[in-house]
């Protein structure tokens, strides 16, 4: 099925670069949630997206670098191709590792006091930021791949 943004991707992939940038989006409304005191809504909303995300990653873009890249490395790492698609992937997996343990620490719990972060709004900014950044290796990804 062909995709609906004009390029060579398909479906699947138009409408996950498609969430992944309202996700992005929903992410900063989240952050002035926080800014407005309005805590709850603010952890719901983060809570979401990372979700959101997490199904999208084992769903639909881990099995798309499991067939497509993997293969490909190390021996064609210096290829566009591979280059941009493992660093989305790896800082990708890696910020939504760091967003699951924020949640875990801030919002339940789970994880003893000593094991929680004490600058929250630090960590917080480094996982927004982090995560933008992933977003754009990811339309970079899209980009070599597609347009």
């Amino acid at each position: 099925m062909e995709g609906f943004l004009g390029t060579h991707a398909g479906f699947r992939s138009d409408l996950n670069l498609t969430i992944q940038i309202a996700m992005g989006v929903a992410l900063i409304l989240g952050a002035f949630l926080a800014r407005a005191r309005r805590f709850v809504a603010h952890g719901i909303c983060q809570t979401v997206v990372l979700i959101l995300n997490l199904v999208l990653i084992c769903f639909w873009m881990w099995p798309s670098f499991h067939l497509q890249v993997l293969p490909g490395i190390p021996k064609h790492l210096g290829k566009r191709f591979y280059a941009v698609a493992t660093i989305h992937g790896v800082l990708g997996v890696l910020v939504e590792i760091l967003g699951l343990y924020i949640v875990l620490a801030a919002g339940t719990g789970i994880l003893p006091e000593k094991w929680r972060f004490k600058r929250w709004k630090l960590w917080m900014r480094i996982e927004l930021a982090l995560w933008w950044i992933a977003l754009l290796m990811g339309v970079a990804t899209y980009w070599v791949w597609y347009v």
